[in-house]
């Protein structure tokens, strides 16, 4: 999903490939020749094929600069990338723990001791989150960047997580759940 709102957010046209990943099309044959790790988004640019999301975001961004979803200073930039991997360390991750049971499985089969323990440690981050936010309306600076396009999946499933972000979370929740590429990305039920 954050790969497709940076693309709606640069004005990129692409050709979404839809891969049923209930029926485990992110391991048949064909995809894993993409991708070897099976999981997705991959894109494939005239051959030229990369995986993993936050990857794909900077390689957009230096590629289709305009509009810009990064600042122009080396410090800047340099904050992006710090979310962006802060964002894939501890909220991917523990997200994954508490969203793929609750989507997809039977309330037997979920492992409630991981998924408290995710929740712990998805309130920790966003405490931190808070501190940095601050007062600022986006992640670094005034501006909506890459870091904010990663955290937008994960922040939708708060609520299906039990997860009451703090107050600046949650205004900045809203403000980027309320973005056109947003609204257009929403995940199916």
């Amino acid at each position: 999903r954050r790969v497709r709102i940076a693309l709606l957010e640069k004005g990129v046209e692409f050709e979404p490939v839809a891969l049923d990943m209930a029926a485990r099309a992110h391991r048949a044959p064909d995809y894993l020749a993409v991708n070897p790790y099976g999981r997705v988004p991959a894109i494939d640019e005239d051959g030229f094929v990369l995986y993993e999301s936050s990857a794909i975001l900077q390689y957009l961004e230096a590629t289709r600069p305009r509009p810009s979803l990064a600042p122009a200073d080396a410090r800047g930039r340099a904050l992006v990338d710090m979310h962006l991997r802060l964002c894939d360390l501890q909220m991917a991750r523990p997200t994954g723990t508490i969203i793929f049971p609750k989507r997809f499985l039977p309330e037997t089969r979920w492992d409630r001791t991981a998924m408290a323990q995710a929740k712990a440690e998805i309130d920790k981050h966003l405490a931190i989150v808070e501190r940095t936010l601050a007062d600022r309306p986006y992640l670094v600076g005034d501006a909506y960047t890459l870091a904010d396009v990663a955290y937008t999946p994960f922040l939708q499933f708060l609520p299906l997580m039990e997860i009451e972000a703090p107050p600046g979370v949650e205004a900045w929740r809203s403000r980027l759940l309320e973005r056109p590429s947003a609204l257009a990305t929403v995940p199916a039920a």
